[in-house]
């Protein structure tokens, strides 16, 4: 061979050598994409796996789908606990004008409703050919690739991950792979950041029900239910609170509320019983329930609003449920977690202990305050009494041998004072000794308890006849406002030493009488509450009248027992 000859490689093997060449620089090239893909799968996972906020994990896992697949728009949507429809809808890419347009969020249409359906992942290279869909609504953005996965939390689905419009055409298998993995951190990040979510929730329902347990200790029974309201409005970030009480006629009544609803009045009959309420009634359980729309059966707001998520949970005590506490939120705030929903059961379950432990602390109260009202009145009667008594026949005997004469009359002015001293002291005795909330009695000595500071000495007051055997119901409740109107004009404007009232019953009627010894009614005086009085007693066919001068003033008020029933009474008097 010459040194000017070349040399060179047969024609094949050096084809051969090239087809090796390039396929080594592909598979090399496809390593490099693969590892790239593997790595920003890695920085994916770790982006998500970083966020314990159970809300900000889901938005940086539709966040890093995005990016991982490169796709134009992705959204995370959440199921309800039935597995039936999307509770929550997480989306990128949409502006929020665009949103704003679109309206109300998917619920199960289309191929979002085929993966709830069926949790198995979707990949279409054009939506709209793909017998599964349903169409977009106005205003929303055009969408050709779609790419979905089911999001699984211990074994079970927790959502959905959608992409769509992948910007290098359209998804392929390998994206499919990829975001399946994505998911499956995500399913551990989304475990974990509820298990966090639950403990604080926990924490929060522990300390609230502790200071509510120890606040309804300390607090009168009769305000406890309102307590118990605010408190739960506060730890729920509710925004109404309603607490049911049972009645003896199987009806629901408003105990206590918190909220703005102005509807809700204390006392009121609820009627109809909410479905969820009745729940609660049947199996004393808790009941809860997603937000709701005007055409879903209303809770305590009006017919055509929105509600928001609800929780209904019992009030239980050792005979039975004997109440319902009903949390409402903002119809844009998520449902009661299963946590919360524990953790509310739980605080209710504490609060009825602690009312009950309340109230037998009271009822013991009350027992030691009857034991003791009972020894004054029998130390009153068999001590006090007896020595007005003796001291009274005393008297009378000196003004005996006296005989008449300034001297005779002024010991029997004193006697006279001893009569009147003895009948009050008697008729503090039968209040002691009878304690009755609802009688005239009882009813008219915390009128003149309540009056009393109002003048020089607390008005005398006398009962003659079976009053609170004869004076009931609405009878009753005219003789107290008449009996208040009449003390109230005496203590406040006579400017007299003495103001008595004495109230007598019979077959015949009842008479309420206050006298004062006082200035007399001023002609100028404005006599609107006379008037008053005059009405309510012509409305029961009695009679009022007034007997004033300069040596004070006498105003009686009589009416028969029983009320003509064509005559309707008038309200009480202010």
């Amino acid at each position: 061979m010459s040194e000017t000859d070349s040399l060179s490689f047969p024609d094949g093997p050096r084809a051969d050598l090239e087809d090796a060449i390039t396929n080594l620089l592909t598979q090399g090239e496809r390593v490099m994409r693969t590892q790239g893909r593997l790595r920003a799968l890695l920085r994916a996972s770790q982006t998500v796996a970083e966020q314990i906020d159970l809300r900000e994990v889901l938005r940086r896992t539709v966040e890093a789908a995005t990016e991982l697949v490169e796709a134009d728009y992705g959204a995370m949507g959440v199921l309800t606990p039935e597995k039936d429809a999307l509770e929550e809808f997480i989306y990128v890419g949409l502006t929020a004008d665009q949103a704003r347009a679109i309206g109300d969020l998917p619920s199960r249409h289309g191929l979002l409703g085929a993966l709830i359906d069926d949790p198995r992942p979707i990949r279409t290279a054009h939506i709209a050919l793909d017998d599964r869909a349903a169409g977009f609504p106005p205003h929303h953005p055009a969408m050709h690739s779609f790419l979905g996965v089911p999001v699984r939390v211990r074994g079970e689905v927790f959502g959905n991950l959608y992409l769509s419009n992948r910007r290098n055409g359209e998804f392929t298998e390998e994206d499919e792979q990829l975001l399946s993995a994505l998911a499956a951190t995500a399913g551990f990040a989304i475990d974990n950041a509820r298990l966090f979510a639950d403990a604080e929730v926990r924490e929060k329902w522990a300390k609230a029900a502790a200071e509510l347990a120890s606040g309804i200790v300390s607090t009168p029974s009769d305000t406890v239910l309102d307590l118990l309201a605010g408190r739960l409005h506060e730890v729920a970030a509710a925004e109404r609170v309603v607490v049911l009480t049972a009645t003896r006629e199987d009806l629901l009544r408003i105990a206590a509320s918190r909220g703005d609803d102005d509807i809700l009045i204390a006392g009121s009959v609820l009627d109809p019983v909410p479905r969820l309420v009745a729940a609660v009634l049947d199996d004393a359980l808790p009941h809860a329930q997603g937000r709701a729309d005007s055409s879903d059966e209303p809770l305590l707001s009006r017919p055509d609003a929105a509600c928001g998520p609800a929780l209904a949970v019992p009030l239980k005590a050792r005979a039975g449920t004997w109440g319902v506490v009903l949390l409402i939120r903002p119809p844009e705030a998520s449902r009661f977690s299963p946590a919360e929903v524990a953790s509310a059961n739980d605080l209710a379950s504490r609060a009825s202990i602690a009312l009950e432990l309340a109230r037998a602390r009271e009822d013991a109260q009350r027992a030691l305050i009857a034991d003791d009202r009972r020894r004054i009145a029998r130390d009153l009667h068999d001590h006090v009494i007896q020595q007005l008594f003796g001291t009274g026949l005393a008297l009378q005997g000196v003004a005996a041998r006296v005989g008449p004469g300034a001297d005779s009359d002024e010991i029997g002015e004193a006697i006279e004072h001893l009569d009147d001293a003895i009948h009050q002291i008697r008729t503090v005795v039968f209040a002691l000794s009878h304690r009755d909330e609802a009688s005239v009695r009882h009813r008219l000595l915390d009128v003149v308890g309540e009056l009393s500071s109002h003048g020089h000495r607390p008005p005398a007051i006398r009962f003659s006849g079976p009053v609170d055997h004869l004076v009931r119901d609405g009878l009753a409740t005219d003789v107290v406002a008449v009996g208040r109107e009449l003390l109230s004009n005496a203590l406040r404007h006579a400017k007299g030493d003495r103001v008595s009232i004495d109230v007598s019953a019979s077959d015949d009627g009842v008479t309420v009488t206050v006298a004062d010894d006082g200035q007399g009614i001023p002609l100028d005086a404005e006599l609107r509450g006379l008037a008053n009085l005059d009405e309510r007693a012509r409305a029961r066919q009695g009679r009022f009248w007034v007997d004033s001068g300069p040596s004070g003033t006498t105003a009686t008020w009589s009416a028969p027992l029983e009320m003509p029933s064509s005559v309707i009474q008038p309200e009480e008097a202010g």
